[in-house]
C-alpha cells in the first residue's frame, strides 16, 4: 500500500512539475516527429523558415532541419538547464521508434534525431 502511495505521489509531482511551456514544446516536437513519418521525407538542409515554431511564451524555438529537430532555449541559461531539457525529451521519446537519439549538439542546442 505504501509503495502505491509513493508511486502515485511521484507521478503527481511529475505532472505538476511539467510546465505548460514544456507541454507545448512536447506537442510541437511530437508534431514534427510525426510529420517526418507522414508528410515530409525531410525538411531540407536549411529547414525553411515557414516551419520554425516558437512556444507561446517565447521560451523555446523549434526548427526542423533535414530529419533533425533543433530546440533552442531563448534565454540565457546554465548548461544544466539544457541537460535537464535533454533528459526530459529523452524520457518523452523513450520507446518511440521514430526517434533515434536526443542529444546536445556543439552549437549548444538540443537535437532530436529522426534519421532513418
Amino acid at each position: 500500500m505504501k509503495s502505491k502511495i509513493l508511486i502515485l505521489t511521484v507521478y503527481l509531482f511529475l505532472i505538476i512539475g511539467c510546465s505548460p511551456s514544456k507541454s507545448e514544446l512536447f506537442k510541437e516536437t511530437d508534431s514534427f516527429v510525426e510529420s517526418l513519418q507522414t508528410t515530409y521525407e525531410s525538411y531540407g538542409m536549411l529547414g525553411g523558415t515557414e516551419h520554425i515554431k516558437t512556444t507561446s511564451d517565447g521560451l523555446y524555438t523549434i526548427t526542423p532541419i533535414g530529419r533533425l529537430i533543433n530546440i533552442k532555449i531563448q534565454k540565457v541559461v546554465e548548461n544544466g538547464e539544457y541537460e535537464e531539457l535533454k533528459q526530459n525529451l529523452k524520457d518523452h521519446y523513450e520507446g518511440n521508434s521514430k526517434v533515434n537519439e536526443v542529444y546536445i549538439c556543439q552549437a549548444g542546442t538540443i537535437m532530436i534525431d529522426c534519421r532513418n
